[in-house]
């Protein structure tokens, strides 16, 4: 590999599924404060919703990922305003 072609902040980084609990360590220029140790070394950690270890199409299996409960906050608001009208 050619040598100084990467920016100064580009670094091993270990980005987590939180579906499936998979980590993957890239090297990427991305921003984080979250640390994380894997095999005894300490990195940067991203959390990912979903990567090839919990997307349907690699896995082949049909589910579906509500994590921040954004269904359960609209019903709520919908509840609130026919609420308020009555």
């Amino acid at each position: 590999m050619k040598k100084d072609i990467h920016p100064d902040n580009y670094r091993p980084v270990v980005f987590e599924d939180i579906s499936s609990g998979a980590q993957f360590i890239i090297g990427t220029t991305t921003h984080t404060d979250a640390v994380t140790t894997v095999n005894g070394k300490e990195y940067p950690k991203v959390i990912v919703e979903i990567s090839s270890q919990s997307h349907p199409f690699y896995t082949g299996e049909d589910r579906t990922l509500d994590k921040t409960g954004r269904v359960e906050r609209f019903k709520q608001r919908v509840a609130a305003a026919k609420h308020k009208k009555a």
